[in-house]
């Protein structure tokens, strides 16, 4: 048992299921996000933090074990946006872990910063990043600041390409890229546990029958997930017909992200 995590981005959709399933893990869970973090609970405190703010960064990292960051943007927005919360926040967060001693981050990365890869290509970590949109630019950045902290400062990494990480899937893109709930918190509880990380990638995804992406380059953190995409299958095919094999919204691995025109044009 850890005797304190920090979680940022506890008050967000995946910071929650977290802050939920990873409460075994720790004596002490520290809770940040720069919205409200609600009914704390005995073994938790709260500590607010602006990502961009590296002094609060640095506060909010001092005497934790382990890092589960999950801050910041979560979807495409403007660049500027995405430069403060995602790229900025990112190297505070690893800035102040070296300055504070602390040796592991767990982190949300994103299968968007590989998003341009065809979906005929299975995958694994160590092809080249393909971002599909800002917020991918950032994930890949993030990627390469976690290699770089390893490398240079012996800072341990695991570094998340989280698929589509909703209650259940949606539509038949997530039939393939589909993470469940209990699949995440097991994910994060082996990058945390695993003797030995460095820095390693992999692929937040489901034991889903439809694969574009191959963990083998991460069967040490003993990932074993349990979840199915396919027993909602009957329901997601009866909602959605087959797109044109011709439409980026399927024939990549980053979907929506891929096919949309840039964030910050005007809208016409």
């Amino acid at each position: 048992m850890f005797e304190r995590l920090l979680l940022t981005g506890a008050a967000g959709a995946l910071g929650s299921v977290l802050r939920e399933g990873l409460k075994p893990l720790t004596k002490t869970f520290r809770l940040s996000d720069r919205d409200p973090v609600r009914d704390p609970e005995a073994h938790e405190e709260v500590v607010p933090a602006d990502l961009a703010d590296a002094s609060a960064v640095l506060e909010m990292t001092k005497q934790v074990d382990a890092v589960i960051h999950m801050g910041g943007m979560a979807r495409e927005s403007m660049f500027q946006t995405i430069l403060e919360s995602n790229i900025i926040g990112l190297y505070n967060v690893y800035e102040a872990c070296r300055k504070n001693g602390v040796n592991r981050i767990v982190w949300a990365s994103s299968n968007h910063a590989i998003g341009f890869y065809p979906r005929t290509q299975v995958i694994d970590a160590t092809v080249p990043t393909r971002p599909d949109s800002n917020y991918g630019i950032s994930k890949a950045f993030g990627e390469n600041v976690a290699q770089y902290y390893w490398d240079k400062y012996g800072v341990e990494s695991v570094s998340l390409r989280i698929g589509s990480c909703v209650r259940e899937p949606i539509d038949r893109r997530m039939l393939t890229t589909w993470l469940s709930y209990p699949d995440l918190v097991h994910l994060v509880q082996r990058a945390l546990l695993a003797p030995r990380v460095e820095h390693t990638v992999i692929y937040g995804v489901s034991n889903n029958d439809m694969r574009l992406w191959d963990n083998r380059c991460a069967m040490h953190l003993g990932y074993r997930p349990r979840d199915n995409a396919e027993v909602f299958r009957q329901k997601i095919e009866a909602a959605h017909p087959v797109p044109d094999k011709d439409d980026r919204f399927v024939a990549v691995h980053g979907g929506s992200y891929a096919s949309a025109p840039h964030f910050d044009d005007p809208v016409t």
